[in-house]
């Protein structure tokens, strides 16, 4: 009944979120000529054109970003058992946006095979980033939390280093790739909806599936070892598929802090702490999320327009601190 009533909670404010974004911005659509659009029998034709190649790909496009980065989020915090952890903490995201930026400043041409060289690049980033910092946090043959997270802040750090650089160095790219940084559907459109599904249908699949290991994970590493768990393994799964989806997610949606570690964190403490339905109902919060702080983003200041990762940094930060003081409480390390 409760599993029941979550689904239903969730779905339901994903749809209305779904509805907010295709209707509001800078020109309002009422419902009724959505509809219409939608089936072709708009009476305007400036918003069936509205519809379809701006509100569409746009609400699509954050919607899959949302749904990465509270999937992800999930599965870091289960992975590192620490509420706090989110997908900048090993680097994922700072390597990602590095390979993002590359690609920006190469300046290839907007089509189909132009926008996959960008995530291409963010994913191999994220994965040399992931690589980097599993061979520096390594002891042995184990994989410490602790220098996990020691070694991804290092890591981190050093990415957003020459990110800042490159983003100097490139002068004709420095407005694309700030707009990028502060978060946004900056490189949206449909070729961009297309590229980045098949990234999320691996790397979220994978996290999906892993619900019952990362359940094992919580009793520690030496007994999930003892109940048959292959922890190195399973690990190294676990980061490989959180790292894809982020790469998907940064790649066109830029820095949107904050929004892997909410999300998550509100779910396990509304509805359940089991990861077979906490990465599943993650997903779905994260895209209900960040769907209704764009929305949040494009009517604040209308018709300008501002950054969505403002809108989550400005939400996040407090949620964070308050987080913080609570995880110190209940002693959690």
């Amino acid at each position: 009944m409760k599993k029941t009533f979550s689904w239903s909670v969730l779905l339901l404010g994903l749809g209305l979120a779904l509805g907010l974004s295709i209707a509001l911005g800078s020109v309002s659509i009422p419902l009724s000529e959505i509809w219409r659009a939608l089936v072709g029998q708009a009476s305007h034709a400036a918003h069936h054109t509205i519809l379809w190649e701006i509100r569409l790909p746009r609400t699509l496009l954050i919607a899959l970003t949302g749904a990465a980065l509270g999937g992800s989020g999930a599965a870091y915090q289960g992975l590192f058992r620490n509420p706090l952890a989110d997908p900048y903490l090993i680097g994922v995201a700072s390597g990602a946006g590095l390979g993002a930026v590359v690609a920006m400043s190469l300046r290839w041409p907007y089509s189909f095979w132009g926008l996959m060289a960008v995530p291409a690049m963010a994913f191999v980033a994220a994965m040399l980033t992931v690589l980097v910092v599993m061979a520096l946090a390594r002891s042995g043959r184990a994989l410490p939390t602790a220098n996990l997270i020691l070694a991804g802040v290092a890591v981190s750090s050093f990415a957003s280093a020459l990110t800042s650089f490159l983003m100097l160095r490139s002068t004709g790219e420095l407005r694309r790739a700030l707009a990028w940084l502060l978060g946004g559907a900056a490189l949206g459109g449909w070729p961009a909806v297309g590229v980045m599904l098949p990234y999320l249908i691996l790397g979220l699949g994978g996290l999906i599936i892993s619900g019952h290991a990362l359940n094992v994970l919580q009793f520690g590493d030496e007994q999930a070892q003892q109940l048959g768990l292959n922890v190195s393994r399973v690990r190294t799964w676990i980061l490989l598929a959180a790292a894809l989806s982020t790469a998907a997610a940064v790649s066109f949606a830029g820095i949107i802090g904050f929004l892997g570690l909410i999300v998550p964190h509100v779910v396990r403490l509304i509805f359940t702490s089991d990861y077979r339905y906490l990465i599943p109902l993650s997903i779905l919060g994260g895209s209900t999320a960040l769907l209704l702080a764009d929305v949040l983003a494009r009517v604040l200041l209308a018709p300008q327009e501002l950054p969505v990762g403002i809108i989550t940094a400005l939400a996040g930060a407090p949620f964070f601190l308050w987080l913080l003081r609570r995880s110190k409480v209940q002693g959690v390390e």
